[in-house]
């Protein structure tokens, strides 16, 4: 009986969410939105070899990343006068950033990250960019 409750919960609310997937084309690949709600956010990035997303932080996004293929190396900065501190990972590793941890992404060969976060995905101040973005 315990089973036929939860299959009546998942069917009235486990309706399609018609707003996503979408994807957002980027200079350094792209992202694929495929949950957004007012409490969490799903993406996966495809970032391409060789790219870097901008140096970047958050005040309120808190994000955790799984590198579903390929190869990146985060750089992370204590503060904007710190030199960065470059990690590698690879398929299967998972990283968390949270607010406001200044950090950079880049693609060492093609790469895919699955991205978890809060919802707040315009919470973004750019440090620098190599594509001349504000």
């Amino acid at each position: 009986m315990h089973h036929c409750t939860v299959v009546t919960h998942l069917s009235s609310v486990g309706a399609l969410m018609p707003a996503v997937p979408y994807k957002v084309e980027k200079p350094w690949g792209h992202e694929l939105i495929w949950a957004l709600t007012d409490r969490y956010a799903g993406k996966i990035l495809h970032v391409k070899a060789g790219h870097l997303l901008s140096v970047q932080y958050h005040h309120r996004k808190d994000e955790t990343m799984h590198v579903l293929s390929g190869e990146l190396i985060l750089r992370t900065w204590p503060d904007e006068n710190s030199d960065p501190v470059a990690r590698p990972f690879r398929a299967g590793e998972s990283m968390h950033i949270p607010p406001p941890t200044i950090h950079q992404i880049e693609a060492v060969v093609d790469t895919d990250v699955l991205e978890v976060s809060t919802p707040e995905l315009d919470d973004l101040v750019r440090l620098t960019d190599r594509y001349g973005r504000p």
